[in-house]
């Protein structure tokens, strides 16, 4: 049995997806939806980081544990885009890890997130997709975060990425 074909069964069993639904692209499509919009994390477990806006304001905010940063800008309403929701399929949630170690505290890049951050204004070596980051309390209290100066919009600039 092919691969696409076991997820297709794995989700008609979980109740997510009719027997007839198919999907060229994405065998799964709710789960995928599920994986890509709002976690909000484990609400017990909170992580104080810093976002460093455009603009050189900083924001204190709690993140939760399991969250991405993008998940984060999104309940706090920071111009973070996200226009392909967390799946790694675009550069507008682009930020820079301003701790000299933190680049350490999360695992490396996967190669889909390196081809975005190729398209991406103004990469550097801290350069890191947002939705790619999830955050563990251990490792990631008082992280700072700068947003770039631009991004590649895919929405009139200004937007800000909301909660599904």
């Amino acid at each position: 049995m092919s691969l696409s074909r076991l997820r297709r069964q794995a989700g008609q069993n979980a109740g997510l997806l009719a027997p007839h639904a198919t999907s060229l692209f994405s065998p799964l499509p709710i789960l995928n939806s599920l994986r890509f919009h709002g976690h909000q994390g484990d609400r017990a477990r909170p992580i104080p980081i810093e976002f460093i806006l455009p603009d050189g304001s900083v924001e204190e905010v709690i993140a939760y544990e399991g969250q991405t940063l993008l998940d984060v800008a999104s309940e706090y309403g920071l111009p973070m885009e996200g226009a392909c929701a967390g799946s790694c399929a675009c550069s507008t949630c682009h930020v820079y890890l301003e701790d000299e170690d933190a680049m350490d505290l999360f695992p490396e890049a996967t190669d889909e997130e390196n081809d975005m951050l190729d398209v991406a204004f103004f990469p550097q070596e801290n350069s890191r997709l947002g939705c790619q980051l999830r955050l563990v309390q251990e490792k990631h209290k008082g992280l700072k975060v700068r947003l770039p100066k631009a991004t590649r919009n895919l929405y009139v600039d200004g937007a800000k990425v909301t909660p599904h």
